[in-house]
This record gives C-alpha cells, structure tokens and sequence, in this order.
C-alpha cells in the first residue's frame, strides 16, 4: 500500500494580533491569569501611569510610568494605542506589538473600548490585517457591581465611577467581532481559547504566495 501524500498546507506569514477589551470587573484579569500556561501566543505588557495594585510587578503586569515618562511617550509616538482612563494613562508600545507579529508570533492586547478603537484605526497594514477583538461582557450590571465590591481594591467613589464608565463601555460591544458572556473562569477560558484556535484556521491569514 502506498503511503498516502500529505496535503501541503502554506504556513501563517504574520502573527494574529488578539485584542480583549472589559468592562473593569468583568473577570478580565482572571481570563487573561488562566491562559498564560498555554505559551502560544505572547502577551504584550501595557504600560500605566496608575500605581501598582499588590503583587504586581513593573515590566511583568505593566510597565509602571510617571505621567512625564508617558507623555514623552506620546510625543515620541511610540504608543500603538494611548487613553486617559479613571484619571490614569494607559497605552500599548508600538514595538510591543509590531515586531511579534513581524515574525510570526501572536500577540493578546489588554485595552479598554478607546484604545480597541485606535488599534482599528491604525494606519500600519500589519496591525489592521493581523487584528481579532474580543469584548469580555458581565451577564448583568448587577453581576458586575458584586463583582467590583467582592474585589475590594476600590474605594466606594472608584467601584461608583467604575460602574458609570462600565455602563457607557457596554454600548460598545458591537465594534467589536466577538463577545464572550462571562460566567464561570473556566467557560471564559475555553470561549476564549475556542476563537483563538478559529482564527488560525482562517485561509485569509496563510500565505498564498
């Protein structure tokens, strides 16, 4: 019997630039902690004016700037995406992201809806054709706030300006091209891991010529 001839199948030529955007409290963190050990994909480190939050590392969970450092930032444009968020700056660096996909590595962005929507509007084709978001949406409000509360890290003036801000950031899961319902760690994680393996399988991201 002969030995049947594998079909050649062409290789990815750039990385998949993943993008997850949540409302705060919405389990994101969580979702993000629980795929790290997957190591297919490298997650790209934002940068932050806000203070480190216990046991939070600078260059591991963000890189932690002072509000002069991220402004020499912007002015250089260096960011991918920048935005003021609950009095802080938050951005991603353009090298961050470009040189990963360049060489075929994917990456996950953590942004909120603002810097989701400067990711989309770049003008680097590399960016916009490697791009998948994902919106991470609580079933309820209520579910939220108990979530905000349970967390215990904001005072009640920050979990109230949070829930504002998580009401507005709701009317934006349209933009996006997934949205995951958040239940349970694990239904989260396998959503996610689920539209991470589909997009892979995609003909438009393997090379044709």
């Amino acid at each position: 019997m002969s030995t049947p001839t594998p079909i050649k199948i062409p290789a990815r030529t750039n990385g998949i630039l993943f993008v997850i955007s949540a409302p705060s409290g919405a389990g994101k963190s969580t979702l993000l902690n629980g795929i790290r050990h997957f190591g297919d994909f490298e997650y790209s480190v934002s940068c932050t004016t806000r203070s480190p939050r216990p046991g939070e590392q600078n260059g591991t969970d963000y890189h932690f700037l002072t509000r002069s450092e991220f402004e020499a930032e912007i002015q250089h444009g260096n960011l991918l995406e920048w935005a003021e968020v609950h009095g802080n700056y938050y951005g991603t660096r353009r090298s961050e992201v470009a040189n990963r996909l360049s060489r075929g590595i994917d990456v996950l962005v953590d942004v909120d809806v603002q810097g989701a929507r400067s990711i989309r509007a770049c003008a680097d084709a590399l960016i916009v054709d490697s791009l998948t978001d994902v919106f991470l949406a609580p079933p309820s409000m209520e579910d939220l706030e108990r979530r905000l509360r349970k967390r215990g890290t904001e005072t009640e003036e920050q979990v109230s300006t949070r829930l504002r801000n998580a009401s507005i950031e709701m009317g934006c899961w349209s933009e996006y091209q997934y949205i995951v319902i958040s239940g349970s760690p694990e239904a989260d994680q396998s959503n996610f891991r689920a539209i991470m393996v589909a997009e892979r399988m995609r003909v438009r991201r393997l090379r044709t010529r």
